[in-house]
């Protein structure tokens, strides 16, 4: 038993220091995956800013006469639901993509060998920078508001903060795409039940209404607020609509659960990485 703990320990050291070793390789996946995104589209980059503000007009149409109405704990409609869509897609587009990952690259990881995390990472990372030049919409429909109608946004110090909900995000979808590229190997199926688990985590995640503001009773409320995209989504409302310092238990919340995942995803995935060559 101690024999097989000393063996594992210095194989975790050298996964480490693969990442820095590959870390090229890295890089030119990560513009490859922006690049496949966009290659058979006329606009190509262009839908990353059109697609969001093209949903957000959808969205306050089917759903601003119900949950748009004023109240204190929504500065600007548009702006607040146009916040919950960009989270939400980069968590369903990142966790997706990395789940096929592996599958999607087979012919490569039977022939030559590189660190198999990379192609999950990969897909999140280049998701997460299509997502960052997305939030630029964010920004452009904030200051239209601000230009052309009364709407006040409350711009403060706090704004720059909102980096910090981002990176818990990130690690949440590190996390979640390891395990489900994992599962995705050994169970097919898991993509199509995970298409369905997305659509459910959609409408359990406050993109375009305020849990508050809802009739239910205290415990479903508190099981749309278990939801780790909630705590996510408020401290980054926080600080970008409201203009304040987010719930400190959202931030400790939301980052154990990433923590957790990120661990259960790593540990799932480098123990069943070297029979993925036999099942793809």
């Amino acid at each position: 038993m101690t024999e097989v703990k000393k063996k594992s320990s210095p194989q975790k050291k050298k996964y480490f220091k693969n990442f820095f070793k590959y870390r090229f390789l890295l890089s030119e996946l990560i513009k490859k995956n922006i690049k496949l995104q966009y290659r058979n589209s006329i606009l190509g980059v262009f839908w990353t800013f059109l697609q969001p503000l093209l949903t957000m007009i959808v969205l306050v149409l089917v759903f601003g006469g119900i949950f748009g109405r004023s109240s204190d704990k929504v500065v600007n409609y548009p702006t607040y639901l146009l916040c919950g869509r960009l989270i939400y897609d980069f968590y369903s587009q990142a966790t997706k993509k990395a789940m096929r990952s592996i599958l999607s690259n087979a012919t490569i990881v039977k022939k030559v060998y590189v660190p198999k995390y990379i192609y999950p990472l990969s897909n999140v990372m280049s998701t997460f920078v299509t997502f960052l030049i997305s939030l630029s919409v964010l920004v452009f429909v904030m200051a239209y508001f601000m230009i052309f109608t009364d709407t006040t946004m409350h711009i403060t110090p706090y704004i720059f903060l909102a980096v910090v909900p981002l990176m818990i995000l990130f690690i949440l979808c590190v996390g979640i795409g390891m395990l489900l590229a994992t599962l995705e190997v050994f169970f097919r199926d898991i993509e199509y039940l995970y298409d369905v688990f997305c659509m459910l985590l959609f409408y359990m995640t406050p993109v375009f209404y305020v849990v508050g503001d809802l009739h239910l009773n205290t415990t479903m409320k508190m099981v749309l607020m278990a939801n780790p995209l909630y705590s996510i989504l408020s401290m980054f409302r926080s600080c970008v609509l409201f203009g304040e310092m987010w719930n400190w238990n959202w931030f400790y919340y939301a980052l154990g659960i990433s923590v957790f995942f990120l661990i259960v995803g790593f540990l799932a995935f480098y123990k069943k990485q070297d029979k993925f060559i036999l099942h793809i």
